[in-house]
């Protein structure tokens, strides 16, 4: 194939020869295999997918906009990404990572310089929305060729209407006896990051295909709009790509998050407009006259019921722009009167009034169909817009089933948005350097992403934990250094990482140089009072002169050494008996 934008990342671990599989590796990006022939590379049309891929897009961008999918995102969003004065969003946490502490430190200091190029302190939500929208998110990571040590110098958003991710079978598949014998019995594969346990490992294209001013994308590099310009492939690496983790597996599609949403949001939609127009239809009284023809003919009587119409018809009408009364018959009229012929031998001239109708307060269908727009976005109904159930303040025992399970669902969802920052800090650590393509694949799993917590239900649950933990912490204090080391203590039941622990002891120790807090040496463990100070503590001379005082006392004032007292005499024989 020719050759792509970008920069690749080559793995040195080479599949063996004998290990061949007929199973590709699991697939869940949405994209399948595609073999091509004839001379110069032609492509496989799958103009479908793509135009499927781009309504899709579209569409759930437009459901973006209904009031109460954009009511129900902002929830999920507010409760996904906290934006603190003080703190950042996101943080990395290593303490699961087996390495140095100076390879910590630099972790640490490239995924700071991630978030600066992202500038996610500030577009946090904005970031966080388009990718919970539109179910994927593509970034552009740009490098200088001629120093790629310096790592990823910036980083540039790229619409996913205009990029799409290419495998393609290459001419070796195509040569290759057993990957001829497989393609035609399973044409489906998937990523395959270690090369091995793959017989298509060898002979798979894998680029993307990005189109700069189309505004659809209908096919690989050669299928365009009218209206676009040329398709420019770029590699792989280049290319920081996260999705929402939705396959629909029959279309090979990825999906939004609102994709469950869109047939509950349609009829809501079709509902609240019904309600409308009946309401409108029925909301007015109307007048009903009903005019004695006698026994005229029927153009006669025809003509007749025009005339008294024209001279006692209300004429007036009322213009929903300007609010104004005019005579103009253009607009609606406010009253629509009926005027019925009635014959001879009738009751003669009548006029009634027909009423409006009775059940236009009635919103239950409304509520219905809301309740399950929230309940196919996994928002709880409780958070709708003019809920009757309250904030609840109380115990995490007492906070609502829905609350958990949304609590779970952000979760999820935080874990899979990680990824993006798997993908940029992996592309950052082995441009500079610092780890290879192996270590990354050894530590990637043990590497966590915290996000800041405002969910009411888990500040309470931190709470009580924490409470517990303090509690717990006071029954082993009697064991710690007999039975448990400090770390120990600090780590599984005060549950400290090994950051908050350095966090802690540098803290600790610049209070105790302050003065806030006492040095532990110098107070009682048992009673918690401070030890007396020894006298002449810090003055040898006042030591020693301590020392000669006690000479002195055992002398006494003379000098003299004193002698043993004389033994007691004892009673002859025969005296002081009894």
């Amino acid at each position: 194939m020719g050759k792509l934008f970008g920069f690749s990342i080559e793995d040195s671990d080479v599949q063996r020869p004998g290990s061949i599989s007929p199973v590709p590796e699991n697939n869940s990006d949405g994209v399948d295999y595609y073999a091509s022939g004839g001379f110069g590379g032609s492509y496989i049309d799958i103009e479908g997918v793509y135009r499927t891929e781009y309504e899709l897009i579209r569409r759930y961008r437009e459901m973006a906009l209904y009031p109460e999918v954009d009511s129900a995102i902002e929830d999920i969003v507010n409760e996904a990404i906290v934006s603190d004065l003080y703190e950042s969003p996101v943080q990395v946490e290593l303490s699961n990572v087996n390495a140095s502490s100076k390879v910590k430190n630099i972790i640490r200091d490239e995924f700071k310089y991630i978030k600066e190029l992202l500038d996610f302190d500030k577009r946090s939500h904005e970031i966080f929305r388009n990718w919970y929208i539109d179910g994927r998110m593509h970034y552009l990571k740009v490098i200088d060729f001629k120093n790629p040590q310096d790592g990823i110098m910036d980083l540039r958003y790229i619409d996913p209407m205009k990029i799409k991710f290419v495998r393609k079978l290459n001419n070796k598949a195509e040569t290759s006896r057993g990957a001829s014998q497989v393609l035609t019995k399973n044409n489906t594969g998937g990523s395959n990051p270690l090369g091995r346990n793959n017989i298509f490992s060898q002979a798979i294209d894998e680029y993307y295909v990005y189109t700069p001013g189309a505004s659809n994308v209908t096919g690989y590099g050669g299928g365009m709009s009218n209206n676009s310009t040329a398709s420019v492939k770029i590699a792989k690496d280049s290319i920081a790509y996260c999705n929402s983790g939705l396959v629909d597996r029959n279309n090979q599609t990825v999906l939004s998050w609102l994709h469950k949403a869109i047939k509950a949001t349609n009829q809501l939609r079709m509902i609240e407009d019904a309600i409308v127009i009946y309401r409108l239809s029925r909301a007015p009284e109307r007048r009903i006259f009903y005019i004695d023809v006698g026994n005229l003919p029927k153009v006669k009587a025809e003509q007749y019921l025009q005339q008294v119409m024209n001279r006692y018809r209300n004429k007036l009408t009322y213009n929903a722009q300007t609010g104004e009364m005019k005579n103009d018959k253009k607009v609606m009229s406010m009253l629509e009167d009926f005027w019925l012929p009635r014959r001879e031998g009738g009751r003669g001239t009548e006029i009634s009034t027909l009423p409006g109708g009775q059940n236009l307060g009635e919103i239950a269908d409304i509520e219905y169909f809301r309740n399950k727009l929230y309940a196919a976005l996994g928002v709880p109904a409780s958070r709708a817009p003019g809920g009757s159930e309250g904030f609840n303040m109380g115990r995490s025992s007492e906070i609502l089933r829905d609350e958990v399970k949304f609590s779970k669902f952000v979760a999820r969802l935080r874990k899979r948005f990680a990824n993006l920052f798997s993908d940029l800090l992996k592309t950052q650590l082995i441009l500079k350097n610092v780890i290879t393509p192996d270590d990354w694949e050894g530590i990637k799993d043990n590497i966590q992403y915290d996000f800041l917590y405002d969910n009411h239900f888990a500040e309470l649950k931190e709470t009580e934990l924490f409470q517990e933990r303090l509690n717990l912490l006071a029954q082993a204090e009697p064991y710690i250094g007999k039975y448990y080391s400090q770390e120990y203590i600090r780590s599984k039941i005060l549950r400290q990482t090994d950051g908050e622990m350095l966090e802690q002891d540098k803290l600790i120790e610049k209070e105790i140089a302050d003065g806030t807090i006492p040095d532990p040496s110098t107070i009682d463990p048992i009673t918690g009072e401070p030890l007396p100070a020894m006298e002449g503590e810090g003055d040898p001379a006042g030591a020693m002169a301590d020392m000669a005082g006690a000479e002195a006392a055992i002398n006494g004032e003379s000098g003299a050494v004193p002698t043993d007292p004389a033994p007691p005499k004892l009673p002859k024989s025969g005296e002081g008996e009894i």
